[in-house]
């Protein structure tokens, strides 16, 4: 896609009247943010524990 194509595209959706509103879309902007801050806690809880049990083998109880 070309610079030229991209902005068309944008322009042609900013104007776009039809569909969701302003409000809608933000709704949904934050619930796609809350969507993915949860993913990211639970993924980083997960993570945590797989590096404590990992140092705990590794080390004893120094971690």
């Amino acid at each position: 896609m070309t610079l030229q194509t991209i902005k068309a595209s944008v322009v042609k959706f900013v104007k776009d009247e039809d569909g969701l509103t302003v409000v809608e879309y933000a709704v949904a902007g934050g619930l796609v943010t809350a969507l993915v801050v949860g993913i990211f806690t639970s993924l980083g809880t997960a993570v945590q524990t797989k590096m404590q049990t990992l140092c705990t083998a590794i080390k004893g109880s120094a971690c």
